[in-house]
Parts: C-alpha cells; structure tokens; sequence
C-alpha cells in the first residue's frame, strides 16, 4: 500500500539512472574492492558502525548502486537489504551482489514507502553519503526508520553536514552559494544536471530529467527522530569529505569547519 506520493521524488528517480551510468562502469574495480574484503565508509564512520557488528540484518535505505551496502556485509552483517527508489540502480546493486554470493535482497521502492514486511526486523538501519536532501518529508522517513528496527536495533546516519550545503562549490574559500546560502531555508530546489566532480560531464549528454533536493538543518533531522520514538545516543560532526565538495580549495581549508554529520539512534526496548 502506498504511504505518501511526492512527485519530486517521481522525478528524482528518473534522475538517478542518469548517475546509474557512471555506476556501472565502475562495477569491475567495486567487485575487485569488495571482493578483497573492502569497506567504503569515510574514516569517521567507523567508529560508530564496528560497535554494532557483528548483527543480523542490516537495512540500508536509498543505497543506490551497492556499494556500501555490501560493504555492510564485508564489515560483519550477515544478511543486508538495500532499498533505492530507481531501478537501474537497483539492477546493478543486485548484479553486484550475486557475483559476490552475497546474502543480500534488493527493493525498488520509494523509501518513504518501504514495505511493511520489513518492519520489526532490522538491527541496523543505515543511510547516507548524500541522501535526505533527496527526500521532501524528513518526519515521514524518521518514521520509516522507527518501524523497520527491532527494539534495542540502532539507526546509523552519516551525511553531507547541513552547513556544508550553503557553499560556493566552485569558489576557491568558504563563500555562500548565491542560491543555497540560506542555512534555514525551506526551499525546494530544481534543477538539471550535476557537479562534474561527481558525474563527469560524458554522462550527462542529451536531455536531462530534473531533480528536487532540500536541506533539512540538524535540528530537523534529530527532532524528526526523536518524534519518531528513537532515543538519541550519539552525535559526530567531522571534517571528513565523503566526495571531492570542493575541487578548488587548498586541501586544508576544508577541514577547517564541519563537512559530515553522524547520528546515532536506538529503537527502545
């Protein structure tokens, strides 16, 4: 049964078999990382996911091509599900997986509408590296978390830091982005095509789907989970890059204010 529609989300689907390209021309070099025992967490993610393996299933929602959640896998979890919302990423994740023989399923579905069967079952709900700006009702998705987790399961969360989104990506210091510079901003924001530093510009070619994205502050995203019925038991706030946000900076100067964020929240007994 359908939980809630956004078309912005319709859109943004459609917007990620775009990235789905780049992807899948990575896919040898992933298997050959995976294979070998690879995890690919930023250093920082670490800390808080080691105390929480080994575990039964991991769920790892808008998990994209695989990637990290089959480094869930390789870092102890027994069985990982990946939910995404586009199909193609979905493919890959599951073609990635079964050369593997990984025990992992994968779900095409609109995270906010997760499949109820889930519910009860995780240990460890994870998400990350550029994902809830995607989504357009952060109360909705705290939800979604609450009930796939066992009580005493943990939520993991590690993600671009909300102050991060006001920057010039471009500038070679920290300047606020004549469009995203507004930290409070409830703005939803559409446009078409993506940083070259993370898609090279050979993939984008012919015509591009429009894509929806919005900041929610740290407030937001604790209170939503909080609402939810988590307890909050940890909070991190690196300067640690997940993708190269700034490609004309000097390497230092990044480092100089928070870049990620991890939450770390458990479903009460």
């Amino acid at each position: 049964m359908s939980l809630v529609s956004y078309p912005e989300h319709e859109s943004n689907r459609a917007v990620w078999s775009e990235a789905a390209r780049r992807y899948a021309d990575d896919t040898e070099a992933t298997l050959a990382f995976l294979r070998a025992g690879g995890t690919n967490f930023v250093a920082p993610e670490y800390d808080f996911l080691r105390p929480l393996m080994p575990c039964d299933r991991a769920i790892h929602l808008q998990c994209a091509g695989g990637r990290d959640t089959l480094s869930l896998w390789n870092l102890g979890a027994r069985e990982v599900i990946g939910v995404d919302i586009n199909e193609d990423m979905i493919a890959l994740a599951r073609l990635r997986g079964e050369a593997l023989g990984a025990s992992a399923q994968w779900i095409r579905s609109d995270v906010l509408e997760t499949p109820e069967w889930l519910n009860g079952t995780a240990d460890l709900v994870y998400t990350g590296r550029g994902a809830v700006c995607w989504l357009m009702d952060i109360e909705a998705w705290a939800r979604v978390i609450a009930r796939l987790l066992r009580p005493g399961g943990h939520f993991y969360f590690f993600d671009g830091h909300p102050v991060s989104w006001v920057w010039d990506l471009n500038a070679e210091h920290f300047q606020l982005d004549a469009d995203y510079g507004d930290y409070f901003s409830a703005r939803i924001y559409e446009d078409e095509g993506w940083p070259t530093s993370y898609i090279p510009e050979a993939y984008q070619q012919g015509k591009l789907a429009k894509k929806f994205e919005r900041q929610w502050t740290v407030a937001q995203l604790v209170n939503a989970l909080i609402t939810a019925g988590l307890a909050l038991e940890k909070l991190g706030e690196h300067p640690d890059l997940y993708w190269d946000t700034f490609p004309n900076f000097a390497p230092e100067l990044a480092a100089k204010l928070p870049q990620t964020l991890s939450i770390l929240a458990r479903k009460p007994e």
